[in-house]
């Protein structure tokens, strides 16, 4: 990270409890940012939980924001309540005047998509009311959080980063596990396109931003792994190339500093991508770019793991 490039700046988290939403706050605390981390989880008795119902809080993605030399501050909000998400904007309002970053990051609905062998089943026998849910998860929360949050965006300056799985590109020629997960990754693309093409009159942008393989504190449980071993556990061979939740954070804070960022507005990108312009390494001193090697595999050219991952783990 370029020094405290962030310094001074407001961002916004939303859906900071775990995974990349950690990640990205985390980074932009790195970068110098106050960062606002948001979602259901908290330490208090009898708080709402997320859909995962793990042990991961907001409070906790706060202080390490704080830790790695940012101001986290944790403000508990279902994104998908109107009230509470109105009533966040109002709190901004009176003790911040503004924001300089949104981040929607929020989701929830992993559990949904079920184990591989669940995938690909067509749309008539899937479980109607969890497929919804799952839409409501990806699509409305992020809608309701920018509707709300959008007018306290800095014009011009502001950013807003829509956070999903894959590209525009990628997911127009990759049917994604189901019908509501295919159209509630591809509705995200889309959803930092549009945002981009209202904020750009104002000097605002927003664009899509995707992780890799991500290694999430649920992926790494999965694998009974750690980020401390995760090398030598026993993952498929792609996960090689997996990154922290960091690394996509750190793309995106590099991206916010950036006094040409508007070059991105509209875009559809993912982590290697960012990485690659503005020279981005992951906790661990590399670069991974999984989604270059699957490129590469599916043109067959039989790509080699190691060529995918600058610096040596």
């Amino acid at each position: 990270m370029a020094g405290k490039s962030l310094s001074g700046k407001i961002a916004v988290v939303a859906g900071a409890t775990r995974g990349a939403g950690r990640g990205i706050a985390m980074a932009l605390g790195e970068a110098g940012a106050t960062v606002i981390c948001t979602g259901r989880t908290t330490r208090a008795e009898g708080s709402a939980r997320s859909d995962y119902k793990r042990s991961e809080t907001i409070d906790e993605t706060a202080e390490l924001v704080t830790s790695v030399g940012g101001k986290g501050i944790a403000i508990p909000t279902d994104h998908l309540n109107k009230s509470e998400v109105q009533a966040l904007a109002t709190r901004i309002q009176k003790e911040f005047g503004h924001i300089d970053i949104l981040v929607n990051d929020i989701w929830g609905g992993e559990a949904m998509t079920g184990s591989p062998a669940d995938w690909n089943k067509p749309l008539w026998e899937m479980d109607l009311d969890q497929g919804m849910r799952m839409l409501r998860l990806a699509v409305d929360t992020h809608i309701i959080t920018s509707y709300y949050l959008s007018p306290l965006l800095t014009k011009p300056g502001g950013v807003v980063v829509e956070v999903t799985d894959g590209t525009l590109e990628y997911n127009l020629r990759t049917y994604r596990i189901s019908v509501f997960y295919d159209l509630a990754k591809m509705s995200i693309n889309r959803l930092g396109f549009s945002q981009g093409h209202e904020l750009k009159q104002f000097g605002a942008m927003a664009l899509s931003v995707s992780p890799g393989w991500m290694r999430s504190e649920m992926m790494l449980e999965h694998f009974n792994a750690t980020e401390a071993n995760w090398k030598e556990a026993k993952t498929p061979p792609g996960f090689a190339l997996s990154e922290s939740p960091r690394f996509v954070g750190r793309c995106i804070a590099a991206l916010a500093a950036d006094p040409d960022r508007q070059r991105w507005n509209q875009a559809s990108v993912n982590s290697g991508q960012l990485a690659k312009v503005y020279n981005v390494v992951d906790i661990d001193g590399t670069r991974p770019d999984v989604w270059s090697y699957m490129d590469a595999e599916e043109k067959g050219l039989n790509p080699n793991i190691a060529d995918y991952r600058v610096g040596k783990l």
